[in-house]
């Protein structure tokens, strides 16, 4: 009996060594690509599948990849950390398109995949709508990373992650109830199947709605960041596990809670400083959860496995894009007419090719109950398909954005910030040189001279940044964003200062609160 312990000790330590390595290599990989300038080129989180499969192809196994692993410990995070930081704003303009998106288009990317294996590789067709509820959920992290580091719109952004929230848990709904007709444990009844729809969408968004507000009246009773910090994250893993509990979709439930605090809770409950510190804890543990997850869907890969279902991947791989080109060109057309704002067909061929599916789906396959014959089949199926979207269309996504001339702007705000950065500068030269022009045996001439050089100098950068915002119109909000952003920071520091040195009431504070709404009213 003495053994068990330390037996599990053991296995313990064990794995914590292989964790640790997992993620020694995420932070190598994430560090080449500040060294090596040609790395930056691929999408971090792609590299990290690439580096994962080569390691799979050494056969170096870091940790087993569990679906309990991916739905219970990494996914909670990454839900989260997407959905805070979603304003309803930006989500309320597109709601429209987005729940067809995320809702229509789940089904017709079940409905194509499915058919599609049932009809061309001969499955079975219950296991082959298992695939396709399994690849119905986009996981766009590395696209959208891209947008934001290229400078793509924040529309564009807003609606591929606003779909990629809510059709993750559509299609874990859809998979829950798809799981056991293999088994035949059920029939597929479309009023049954309507309720327990209904059913599971409705716990999750109850569950999520009551601890999301819950908590946002919570944080108005005081003003302790690490505790407020604290409680966004148990409100994310303990929202996913009741919700699961009673019967709900965790997902759905996860993002409700996420988004409630996001843009209600951390306006009535936060000051500026905490919600700064929160956004930047959540934005750490999304980079965090994205650098394992990613490396190891590369490590989990098994060649020979692939080999042997190479018919069935390539199926996959042809039903999904048609399917899901079906669905946003269709469904785009149908929320340009109903709505009225308007998708460019530039834009739904970014959302067409950058629908890329990832860890959930992966999670989703390897979930599948031990006693179903073609397990196997269906993980290796979906693997396939994954590591296709990943690399062949996540490597591909920049130079379509390029030639779709939808990156315009990012080379305007480099310009921008550059010129912005050398006026500021020459104007602190210009400060020090009125302080030293009387400094002994400086010549008035020389002093006039070097004066009036970069007085011009600066003139001519304020001419530059008139006509830049004058050519280019957007760069006007973009300027009034980066100032936001400055006046945030220095009333955060501000806060800090405060109350490091005691001036300021930690419990109170209407004046936060009325700050708070100042600053709402110009989102």
């Amino acid at each position: 009996m003495a053994l068990e312990p330390a037996t599990n000790e053991v296995a313990i330590a064990e794995q914590i060594k292989q964790f640790l390595f997992a993620l020694s290599i995420s932070l190598s990989v994430a560090t080449l690509t500040q060294i090596f300038s040609w790395f930056r080129r691929i999408p971090y989180t792609l590299l990290l599948v690439i580096v994962g499969l080569g390691l799979a192809f050494l056969d170096v196994r870091l940790v087993s990849l569990s679906p309990g692993l991916i739905l219970v410990i990494f996914l909670p995070p990454l839900l989260f950390e997407a959905a805070w930081n979603l304003k309803w704003s930006d989500l309320k303009q597109d709601f429209l398109p987005i729940c067809l998106y995320a809702v229509v288009g789940v089904v017709i990317s079940i409905a194509g995949i499915g058919l599609g294996l049932n009809q061309f590789a001969g499955l079975d067709l219950s296991i082959a709508l298992l695939v396709g509820a399994s690849l119905s959920a986009t996981d766009p992290v590395s696209v959208t990373a891209l947008f934001r580091e290229l400078g793509a719109s924040k529309r564009l952004t807003t609606l591929m992650e606003g779909e990629s929230l809510f059709n993750d848990g559509m299609a874990v709904v859809a998979f829950g109830l798809l799981v056991t007709l293999p088994l035949g444990n059920t029939k597929l009844e479309f009023q049954s199947v309507l309720s327990n729809f209904l059913e599971v969408v409705g716990i999750g968004i109850g569950v999520g709605g009551l601890i999301g507000f819950g908590i946002s009246y919570l944080t108005q009773r005081f003003d302790l960041p690490l505790v407020e910090q604290s409680l966004t994250l148990v409100s994310a893993y303990s929202t996913y596990l009741i919700t699961e509990n009673l019967g709900g979709s965790g997902v759905i439930g996860v993002v409700t809670t996420a988004l409630i605090l996001g843009n209600f809770g951390s306006r009535i409950g936060m000051n500026p400083r905490t919600r700064i510190i929160v956004t930047e804890f959540w934005d750490f543990l999304a980079f965090f959860v994205n650098s394992i997850v990613f490396l190891l869907i590369g490590d989990q890969i098994h060649f020979i496995v692939l080999g042997r279902n190479l018919k069935n991947i390539a199926v996959t791989i042809a039903a999904m894009i048609v399917a899901r080109a079906v669905s946003t060109y269709t469904l785009s057309i149908l929320s340009n007419w109903l709505a009225k704002s308007k998708i460019p067909l530039s834009e739904q061929t970014v959302l067409w090719w950058g629908g890329l599916r990832g860890s959930v789906s992966i999670a989703l396959a390897l979930s599948i109950p031990m006693i179903l014959p073609q397990r196997n089949e269906v993980i290796a199926t979906v693997f396939g398909a994954v590591l296709f979207t990943l690399l062949v269309q996540g490597l591909t996504t920049q130079p379509l954005l390029e030639k779709l001339q939808l990156l315009g702007s990012r080379s305007r705000q480099q310009e921008y910030l550059e010129t912005i950065g050398r006026q500021v500068a020459l104007q602190h030269t210009l400060e020090y040189l009125e302080k030293s022009q009387k400094r002994p045996g400086i010549k008035p001439e020389f002093y006039q001279y070097q004066k009036a050089l970069i007085s011009g100098e600066i003139l001519s950068l304020q001419d530059k940044i008139n006509m830049l915002i004058e050519e280019y119109p957007d760069l006007q909000e973009y300027t009034t964003e980066q100032l936001r952003s400055e006046l945030l920071a220095i009333e955060a520091d501000t806060y800090a200062k405060f109350l490091h040195e005691g001036r300021l009431n930690k419990e109170l504070s209407p004046l936060l609160e009325t700050m708070n709404d100042r600053a709402n009213q110009v989102e």
